[in-house]
């Protein structure tokens, strides 16, 4: 596991779903979009949030893989976007910019889309046109996908 993390930011399916709605919202007065490009796998379910509430229908997926659990590789693109040209008009969702990694890949593919996260650390923020909350660069957010529910040690045990 990476160093690079201080502190975990665990996020309920709940608070996910209220993000995504709020982001809905945000993106609302900025549409109408022809389309949705999900960056997999996180951005799958905000993306299907933001689909349901703008009623856009035709969804695409960008698939670049980066971490391995809390380490960050290389990327790699698994699947690019066919049909979507530069991006204009299109939306690209993901959950999370973080060092800006993916992020700078599928800007590369979508260059004139407009790029909407629900979460964003300050090395990644640049990249986006519009996020609902900010974390710090050394918290790891805990998506309800990633969890179970365990016992957790008080604070000062983990000191």
């Amino acid at each position: 596991m990476s160093d690079t993390y201080r502190m975990d930011f665990p996020v309920s399916w709940d608070e996910l779903h209220r993000n995504a709605r709020a982001l809905a919202w945000r993106l609302s007065e900025l549409g109408p979009f022809e389309g949705i490009v999900a960056i997999t796998r996180g951005g799958l379910v905000p993306a299907a949030i933001v689909a349901r509430e703008l009623e856009i229908r035709l969804i695409d997926t960008a698939c670049v893989a980066t971490y391995d659990k809390k380490d960050m590789g290389d990327p790699s693109i698994l699947k690019g976007v066919e049909g979507a040209g530069e991006g204009e008009g299109w939306l690209i969702i993901d959950d999370l910019v973080d060092t800006g990694t993916t992020a700078r890949v599928v800007r590369n593919m979508l260059p004139k889309a407009h790029f909407a996260t629900v979460y964003a650390k300050p090395a990644g923020r640049p990249l986006v046109d519009t996020f609902i909350t900010e974390v710090s660069q050394d918290t790891w957010i805990l998506f309800p996908w990633d969890v179970a529910p365990v016992y957790a040690k008080p604070i000062k045990e983990m000191r």
